[in-house]
């Protein structure tokens, strides 16, 4: 038996013409190709023979979809050499003369079979996404390569058009990916760009902590995006790494200068500390607390020192600060406490004293006060709570004591009444002056004058009355 691979020099005498083409997977019923030729040894071709064959017995099996898809598309000659119909007319795939045609067909109809699984599988993966463009298009030409050496029977026309619908369909799949890179591209421009403008903005700043945190943030978006066209990509680069060098420089700059003020301060401050402690046990409460306010403003003047370094010597300077003013406050307690009868005392003066007011006799409510104000200044300190309340009583008195007498002496002022006097009697020739002028404006018809005259007659008669007044309250 020669290997079916093998493809012998020997021909047909006539071409049979081509049979209708049908659909894979499973041609369906062949219609009856037209009857061959006679060969020239007067025997009939292969569609006359199967055309002539008796019919079947009825108890006879039909034959299967392949049996038919084989004598649609292939033929057997009588040396066992077996042909496939294509477009272009018939073609040898190999040679059975051991074989029936029926296995001989058969068998290349399987191969064909595999073909038609290779194509779909193809197409599966091709339609589904499942490879690129660039590989789809490699494999649909290996199989176009295997289709068009194919050594089986079958629709080998409907393979090579199914082969042709996929690389349309890789076309407009190839086109969608380039219009989708050129869109993420183009995305991605407009992000680089926004993150080269953000981190030149930051690298002008001094948002120093939540500015570094940032910067790494940007650093990780720029890396998730696709690059762009090299020399759009590398500008933009350059922009995004030299603010990023530019923020780090300034940075660490800020940086080296906070710690030298910081070493500053923490000299400055050991000296505060130390001088808080030294005056801890002072019991000039005055002046003492004076300095501690005056080390308090130059504490807040010094700055912050090394965190845990700042943090020690606050603590010292905070506990000689209130050694100090607890000292003072046990003692300013006991003060009080012998103060407290002062204040007792002074509350009696004070109701004497306010008993004084309406004051209806000016002379015998200073004398009173006099007296009242003596034993005050004697009764002595009373406790500093109290101090702002009575003192404050005292001098509404005394007020209210001064300003009867400022008010009489201003009424007996010889001077001021004099004054008094003497604008009452400007201000009334003035008046006798301007209502001559007045009348005589209206005898000579001059109406605009006398108006003018009128209008500061009458404003000189407000301010007469007024006068008048101020010079009534001397009477």
């Amino acid at each position: 038996m020669t290997s079916p691979e093998s493809t012998p020099d020997q021909t047909p005498e006539t071409p049979r013409p081509a049979p209708p083409r049908v659909r894979p997977p499973v041609p369906g019923p062949p219609r009856r190709p037209a009857p061959s030729p006679a060969r020239a040894d007067g025997t009939a071709g292969p569609s006359d023979a199967a055309s002539d064959a008796p019919s079947a017995a009825p108890s006879a099996a039909a034959p299967s979809a392949e049996q038919v898809a084989a004598r649609q598309w292939g033929r057997v000659a009588e040396d066992g050499t077996v042909y496939v119909t294509t477009p272009d007319g018939e073609r040898t795939v190999g040679q059975m003369p051991d074989a029936t045609p029926e296995e001989a067909l058969g068998f290349f109809t399987k191969r064909y079979a595999d073909l038609v699984f290779e194509v779909e599988l193809l197409e599966r993966r091709v339609t589904t996404g499942k490879i690129g463009p660039d590989e789809a298009a490699a494999s649909v030409k290996q199989v176009r390569e295997t289709v068009h050496a194919a050594q089986g029977g079958g629709d080998l026309a409907s393979l090579e058009a199914r082969l042709d619908a996929l690389v349309a369909t890789i076309d407009r799949q190839r086109e969608r990916r380039r219009a989708d890179r050129a869109r993420k591209q183009e995305q991605a421009r407009v992000e680089k760009e926004r993150i080269a403008d953000e981190a030149e903005k930051l690298s002008a700043g001094n948002d120093w902590r939540n500015g570094a945190n940032r910067m790494r943030q940007l650093l990780d978006e720029w890396k998730a995006l696709p690059r762009l066209e090299k020399a759009a990509d590398d500008a933009l680069w350059r922009r995004f790494s030299t603010a990023r060098t530019t923020y780090t420089r300034r940075r660490k700059s800020h940086f080296a200068d906070l710690n030298e003020q910081r070493d500053g301060a923490r000299v400055v401050k050991e000296k505060l500390a130390a001088e808080a402690e030294a005056l801890a046990g002072s019991t000039e409460w005055g002046p003492t607390a004076s300095r501690y306010r005056d080390l308090m403003r130059q504490w807040k003047a010094a700055g912050p020192a090394p965190k845990g370094v700042d943090d020690q010597l606050w603590k010292r300077f905070r506990a000689a600060q209130d050694a100090f003013f607890g000292a003072r406050d046990t003692a300013n307690a006991e003060i009080d406490a012998e103060f407290a009868v002062n204040a007792e005392k002074k509350e009696a003066l004070l109701t004497e004293a306010e008993a004084l007011l309406p004051v209806t006799d000016l002379r015998a409510a200073k004398d009173a006060f006099r007296g009242i104000a003596d034993r005050w200044d004697a009764a002595g300190k009373v406790p500093r709570d109290r101090i702002k309340d009575l003192e404050g009583r005292m001098r509404k008195v005394e007020q209210a004591i001064r300003g009867i007498e400022d008010d009489q002496w201003r009424r007996s002022n010889p001077e001021a009444r004099a004054r008094a006097a003497d604008t009452v009697a400007q201000l009334e020739a003035s008046i006798a002056d301007l209502q001559t002028r007045h009348d005589k404006a209206l005898a000579a018809g001059n109406t605009r004058k006398a108006t003018e005259h009128a209008e500061a007659i009458e404003a000189r008669r407000v301010w007469l009355e007024e006068a008048r007044k101020a010079l009534h309250e001397f009477s």
